[in-house]
C-alpha cells in the first residue's frame, strides 16, 4: 500500500509534503497544524473536519460530466440533482451543498415528515425538492403546502394508497397541486453491499401493472398533468457499472410506453443514488469498477438511444448521488492514545548479575544484530524463545527471566524488520502481520464509523505525520468503548501499517476520511460517547480559518438526551460529597468543582497532552 493508497481513494484532495498530510488546494496548509491549532484551546478527544470546498468541487464534477455528456451525445434533455437529506442532515453540511451548489439549482431530497420542512425551509426557490418514502396524509399535505410555497416539488409516489390520498387532498383542498413521479419497480437489482435496494424484491416501487393503474387514476382525477416524472433506485454505492446499464435501459423502455399512453407532462426520468466514493486503499479490492465519467456518458448514452429509437423526446435527467457530493469533505482526527506493545521496550528489561546462559545469548543477539546476520540471529532467537518458554513451564527459570527473554526477542524481530525494511523476506514479513500492535484510539467506531460495525465498510485511515518514515508496525486499531466489537482488526488482505512512536514524547494521529456520508446521521451513542467536536475549515490563498465550530453534547447533555433529569443527577451527587466524612470543607469544595468540570466535558478520554 503506497502512501495508504492516496492515488486510489483521496481524488489530489490531500497529498504528502515533507512528511505531513496536506490539503492540496490553494494554500495547503498541513492537517496536523490545523489539529494542534484547534487543541491548543484545551479540545481533547476526536474531532471532525469539514471542508466545505470539497463539496463545491463534487457539486461542480457531476454537472460537468452530466453537462459534457449531454453535449457529446446530443442530448436534449436538460440535467438536475438533489441531495438526499438522509446521507448526512448536519447544519453545516446542508449549508454548504445549498450555498455551494446554488449557480446549478442544487436541490434536496425527503424522505421522512422532518426532512420534508428541512428542504422547504433551505432549498433555494427554483431547486427542485424530491420527497420519496412512505407517507401519510400529513407529509404529502405538506408537499402540496410547498407547493404552494413556490418550491419546484415532486412527490414520488411508493405505492397506489399514496397516490389515492394525494388525489384525496387535492379534492379537499385549494392548494397548489405538487408535482407527482412514480417509483417504479425493476427486475434489474444493484451490485453491492446494498444491492436489494432495487429488483422485484425491493422494498419500494410499483410494477407495471400498478404503473398502468396510476396513469388510470390520475387521469380519472384529471391530475395527469401533474404526472411529471419516473424515479428509480438500484441502490447505494453502486460498486459494478452492468446493473445501471440493465435497469436504465428497463426504466428508459417504461418512460417511453408511458409517454406513449398519453402523460402529455412526463418530462423526467430520475435515476436515484449509487454513484460510488471509493473508499479502499489498496488496489486489489477497488470499491467501483467505473469512473464519474463513465456513469454519466452511460446514463445519457442509454437513454438518448432508447427515446431515439422509440422517437420520444428525450427527458431530463435527475439524479440523488449524496454520497458522491460529501463523502470526501469530513475527516475524523482521533489521537492514539497507547500501544499496547510498549510493554517490551529495553527500558523494562531488568537483568539479574546472574542470568541463564540461554538469555545471555539473546543478549548477544540483541546487541550484535546486524544487516548481514539479522536473518541467521533471527531463527536462533526465535528458537531460544521456544527453549526458554519450555524451561519456564519446568520451573527451570522465573517469570523475570520469561519478561526479559519476550522482550528482547519482541525487539530482535522490529530490528530486523528495519534493517531488511527495504528488502523483506517472505518469513519476516509473515512475522511482521504476526507482531500486531493494537493502537488505542480515543473515538467510538460505533459513534463515528457506524458503517464499520455495522457493515464492515472499510474506510481510508492514516497518520497525519511521520510520513516520510516507512511504517512497519502491522496495526489493529481499537476504540475506547467497552465493547470487543470496538476494534477494526488487521486484515492480511488489506493490511495497515503504522508507526512505531514514543508517545510520552509526542501525539501520533490518525485521519479517518470519506467519512462524510451516513456515518454521523447513523452514529450511536454507545457506552454514552456523543458526536465530536466538529470544525469548519475554509480554505485561503495565505492560511486557513475556522469559520463554524460545533462542540459536542456535554455529559450532562448526554443523559438529558436520553431521558434523564440533569438537575436531579448533579444535585444528588453535590449533596452525597457533602455528607462525606473525613475530608475537609476545602476539600469537598475542590472535589465539587472538579466534578462539575468533569461533567460539562464531552466524555472522551483526556490522557494526551
Amino acid at each position: 500500500m503506497k502512501n495508504y493508497g492516496l492515488d486510489i481513494w483521496a481524488n489530489e484532495n490531500f497529498v504528502i509534503d515533507e512528511g505531513e498530510l496536506v490539503l492540496n488546494y490553494k494554500s495547503k496548509p498541513s492537517l496536523l497544524d490545523i489539529v494542534e491549532g484547534i487543541r491548543s484551546d484545551n479540545v481533547r478527544g476526536p474531532i471532525i473536519l469539514r471542508f466545505p470546498h470539497l463539496i463545491k468541487k463534487q457539486i461542480e464534477t457531476l454537472y460537468y460530466h452530466f453537462d459534457k455528456a449531454i453535449k457529446h451525445n446530443q442530448y436534449q434533455g436538460g440535467f438536475h440533482a438533489v441531495f438526499p437529506l438522509k446521507v448526512n442532515q448536519f447544519p453545516s453540511v446542508v449549508e454548504a451543498v445549498t450555498s455551494e451548489g446554488a449557480i446549478h439549482n442544487y436541490g434536496l431530497e425527503a424522505g421522512s415528515k422532518a426532512e420534508l420542512i428541512l428542504a422547504m425551509s433551505e432549498t433555494p426557490q427554483g431547486a427542485h425538492i424530491t420527497v420519496n418514502g412512505f407517507k401519510d396524509k400529513e407529509m404529502i399535505t405538506l408537499g402540496f403546502m410547498a407547493a404552494q410555497s413556490g418550491h419546484n416539488i415532486t412527490i414520488t409516489i411508493e405505492g397506489l394508497g399514496e397516490l389515492e390520498t394525494i388525489i384525496e387532498v387535492a379534492q379537499e383542498c385549494n392548494l397548489k397541486i405538487p408535482n407527482v413521479g412514480i417509483r417504479v419497480r425493476l427486475h434489474s437489482a444493484g451490485s453491492g453491499i446494498w444491492a436489494k435496494s432495487g429488483g422485484m424484491d425491493a422494498k419500494f416501487g410499483l410494477t407495471s401493472t400498478e404503473i398502468i393503474e396510476a396513469v388510470a387514476l390520475l387521469k380519472e382525477a384529471n391530475m395527469i398533468e401533474n404526472l411529471t416524472m419516473i424515479h428509480f433506485h438500484i441502490g447505494s454505492q453502486m460498486s459494478d457499472i452492468a446493473p445501471l446499464k440493465r435497469a436504465l435501459r428497463e426504466a428508459g423502455n417504461i418512460y417511453a410506453e408511458l409517454k406513449k399512453m398519453g402523460t402529455p407532462s412526463l418530462n423526467s426520468v430520475n435515476i436515484g443514488g449509487g454513484l460510488a466514493v471509493e473508499y479502499d486503499q489498496h488496489v486489489q479490492a477497488r470499491s467501483r469498477n467505473y469512473s464519474i465519467d463513465e456513469f454519466s456518458s452511460t446514463v445519457v448514452f442509454l437513454l438518448g438511444e432508447i427515446m431515439n429509437a422509440k422517437k420520444v423526446a428525450h427527458p431530463d435527467i435527475f439524479t440523488e448521488s449524496g454520497r458522491f457530493i460529501v463523502a470526501s469533505h469530513s475527516v475524523l482526527i482521533t489521537p492514539v492514545l497507547e500501544l499496547f506493545t510498549q510493554d517490551y521496550q529495553e527500558r523494562l528489561l531488568n537483568f539479574k548479575p546472574v542470568n541463564p546462559p540461554i538469555l545471555e545469548e539473546l543478549r548477544y543477539l540483541a546487541k550484535m544484530l546486524n544487516e548481514q546476520n539479522c536473518t541467521e540471529y533471527l531463527h536462533d532467537a526465535l528458537d531460544h524463545m521456544e527453549s526458554l518458554l519450555t524451561l519456564f513451564d519446568l520451573g527451570y527459570i522465573d517469570l523475570q527471566d520469561r519478561s526479559n527473554a519476550e522482550i528482547l526477542v519482541h525487539n530482535i524481530i522490529k530490528k530486523a524488520l528495519y534493517l531488511k525494511v527495504d528488502n523483506p523476506t517472505n518469513e519476516l514479513e509473515e512475522l511482521q502481520s504476526n507482531l500486531q500492535e493494537r493502537y488505542l484510539i480515543n473515538a467510538s467506531i460505533f459513534q463515528s464509523l457506524p458503517d464499520y460495525w455495522g457493515l464492515k465498510q472499510h474506510f481510508p485511515v492514516m497518520p497525519l505525520h511521520h510520513l516520510e518514515e516507512k511504517p512497519l508496525r502491522a496495526a489493529s486499531l481499537w476504540d475506547i468503548t467497552c465493547d470487543s466489537d470496538g476494534e477494526i482488526g488487521f486484515d492480511s488482505e488489506k493490511p495497515l501499517f503504522l508507526h512505531d512512536v514514543d508517545l510520552d514524547n509526542e501525539d501520533y494521529f490518525l485521519g479517518f476520511f470519506n467519512i462524510g456520508a451516513y456515518q454521523e446521521t447513523l452514529g450511536m451513542e454507545h457506552n454514552l460517547f456523543t458526536h465530536p467536536n466538529e470544525y469548519t475549515v475554509e480554505i485561503t490563498d495565505d492560511s486557513y480559518k475556522i469559520i463554524h465550530q460545533v462542540e459536542s453534547k456535554n455529559i450532562l447533555n448526554i443523559l438529558e438526551s436520553i431521558g434523564y433529569n440533569s438537575d436531579k443527577i448533579l444535585n444528588k451527587l453535590k449533596s452525597e460529597l457533602l455528607k462525606s466524612e473525613f475530608i475537609t470543607e476545602k476539600e469537598k469544595s475542590d472535589t465539587l468543582l472538579k466534578l462539575e468540570t468533569f461533567i460539562k466535558q464531552n466524555g472522551y478520554l483526556r490522557t494526551t497532552n
